[in-house]
């Protein structure tokens, strides 16, 4: 996993403050990650065709490629804090 540092003061322009901006990032990333999760557990019940036995040990290559491909993919906090960059983030405030 690589890491790069992202600028606060570019975070920063795109909200009010740092601290409006973590939490939007925030609550964009949990959406992706229940995307991700709701994605991954479709293709796995769409694989498997029936009840699993505990003590079956077989690999099942078509699991082994989903669970690759879900990995290999930004990670929810990364994709969030990209598309909060990139302008694809939509706020508003909550009214009172």
């Amino acid at each position: 996993m690589n890491l790069s540092p992202i600028d606060l003061k570019l975070i920063d322009s795109k909200t009010k403050n740092i601290y409006e901006a973590v939490i939007v990032a925030s609550r964009r990333a949990r959406q992706i990650n229940d995307e991700y999760r709701l994605e991954y557990n479709t293709l796995v019940n769409n694989l498997i065709p029936g009840p699993e036995d505990e003590f079956d040990d077989r690999v099942n290559p078509d699991l082994i490629k989903i669970s690759q491909e879900i990995e290999s993919r930004l990670k929810p906090h990364q994709k969030s804090l990209v598309e909060l960059m990139d302008d694809h983030v939509e706020y508003r405030y909550k009214e009172d």
